[in-house]
């Protein structure tokens, strides 16, 4: 089978030729349709991943075709079409991950390849609405902004909320958009690109504003209040999802309501700065990181996915030979939604 390899840090990716691969016990092989990339797989690249080992196949989202099952295995999987959850060895707890976790790509195989061996246990039913492209957009990110807005910061889909998802425009973001909008929240956005806050709205967000306007809470208060001074001066979201942190963060507990909910599992705009602790204990603020999930979450991530018919937003499509380029438009952040490779 041809797979990608990275051999080397800052190295480009390169098509290889490699045995296919056979099941163990409890194993099954997938012949892949389509892969996700995630902002991962380029951190990796670049050594900015912890524990890298090199080389690798990267990827850690896809979508197939069950082609050959191990022992152990129930034959009723071949010819499924299922997507894979990336989290290996979450382990017992729920809460936190045990310290044999990892996620497809690094050190394991991935899934830029035309096929993948893995357990059994990972592997789920694709939603029926989606297409294999779709499906192969749908694990990391997904996962991640379920865990962050349902389990961490426990949105209710009882009584209506209101929700602040920072940097719309990246694959996390919008799922936590559309999962917000699908369960009854109103939401608001912020983007650093117009055509990103677009997006958002047409995505169901009630509105969003630019993060590169020095005071663009403020105005995001302004708007959301519809000018109420009182509804501003004591903050507004009753849960906010952030995958940036960084010195905008302090922002963040300022628009918060009393009794607010942040989430955050990024950090690409570095340390976390001048946040005022009486703001977070006089609000009673609560503030989680949060990363991935476990099994049950991604199980009732693709539930919700199929009741609500959520299709993930993707950038664009190229064929496995063309995996760098996709790395290179990740790269350069121009992207709006998922980039994904297609495998024949």
């Amino acid at each position: 089978m041809k797979a990608i390899q990275l051999s080397a840090l800052h190295q480009p990716l390169a098509v290889v030729d490699v045995p296919d691969p056979t099941p163990a016990h409890g194993e099954v092989v997938i012949d892949l349709k389509a892969a996700g990339l995630n902002h991962r797989d380029v951190f990796v690249q670049q050594g900015l991943y912890p524990g890298i080992v090199l080389p690798v196949f990267p990827g850690s989202d896809g979508a197939g075709v069950v082609s050959a099952v191990g022992e152990g295995v129930d034959r009723s999987w071949l010819n499924c079409e299922v997507v894979i959850n990336p989290g290996l060895n979450w382990g017992p707890n729920h809460v936190v991950n045990s310290p044999a976790f990892t996620i497809l790509g690094m050190p394991t195989a991935g899934t830029f390849a035309e096929k993948i061996v893995i357990a059994q246990t990972n592997v789920y039913h694709k939603p029926t609405h989606l297409s294999f492209e779709e499906a192969a957009a749908l694990p990391l990110a997904g996962l991640t902004a379920w865990r962050a807005l349902m389990s961490r910061a426990g949105l209710s889909r009882q009584h209506p909320e209101r929700v602040l998802v920072t940097g719309a425009g990246g694959g996390a973001a919008l799922f936590a958009l559309q999962f917000a909008v699908a369960a009854g929240a109103e939401v608001w956005v912020t983007s650093g690109s117009e055509a990103k806050l677009a997006k958002a709205k047409a995505l169901g967000a009630k509105g969003g504003v630019n993060y590169k306007e020095a005071d663009w809470h403020k105005t995001l208060l302004k708007l959301a209040t519809n000018g109420d001074a009182e509804k501003s001066r004591a903050g507004y979201f009753d849960v906010i999802i952030d995958s940036a942190a960084g010195p905008d963060f302090a922002k963040l507990t300022q628009v918060a309501a009393p009794g607010g909910r942040i989430a955050f599992f990024g950090g690409t705009s570095g340390k976390i700065t001048d946040v005022q602790p009486s703001v977070v204990f006089f609000k009673q603020l609560s503030i989680f990181g949060t990363t991935m999930g476990n099994d049950v979450e991604f199980g009732d991530m693709l539930r919700f996915v199929e009741k609500y018919q959520i299709r993930p937003v993707i950038d664009s499509v190229r064929p496995l030979a063309d995996a760098q380029a996709a790395y290179d438009r990740m790269n350069a952040g121009g992207q709006l939604g998922k980039l994904v490779l297609s495998i024949a």
